[in-house]
């Protein structure tokens, strides 16, 4: 009798791990909002966690708009790399894109620094490394591997 209970109690444990999981949407079948509605909301958002005027606010959404469309050139090259032969980039090739991808993120920088305030600006580059944190933090639990510590600046 032990062992038929035994026995039972496995196959109902086994089961409820067996059961199918509710398959999620796929990303494509999910609608995609336009462009210009992606910059609206992010340009909204800054405004309200960097209090922007008038001013700064058409500034901000220059910027806004083309690093969208620079993001978007990014997507639509690396999709198209992606598609053809799994091919390694070469030391000069890798050097290039990390360099052109750091000279950016300067002039990105000093933009910043042209439009906000001090104050402004100090909060945006403390969003910004929590952002840059948060999304590391996901990728490494979507790889499957351990996020970086990250260093707290002072």
């Amino acid at each position: 009798m032990k062992k038929l209970f035994i026995v039972a109690l496995v196959v109902v444990g086994m089961t409820s791990f067996a059961q199918e999981r509710k398959a999620r949407p796929e990303r494509a079948k999910i609608e995609q909002m336009t462009p210009e509605q992606r910059n609206q909301l992010h340009l909204k958002k800054m405004t309200l966690e960097l209090d922007l005027n008038a001013s700064q606010q058409k500034e901000m959404s220059k910027i806004v708009a083309e690093q969208s469309t620079k993001r978007e050139a990014r997507m639509a090259e690396r999709k198209a790399n992606k598609d053809s032969a799994k091919k390694q980039l070469t030391a000069d090739e890798r050097f290039a894109k990390k360099s052109q991808m750091l000279d950016d993120q300067i002039v990105m920088k000093n933009k910043m620094k042209k439009i906000l305030s001090a104050d402004q600006y100090k909060k945006w580059d403390e969003l910004k490394g929590k952002n840059h944190h948060r999304m590391n933090q996901k990728m490494a639990h979507h790889n499957g591997r351990k996020a970086a510590n990250r260093v707290d600046k002072k």
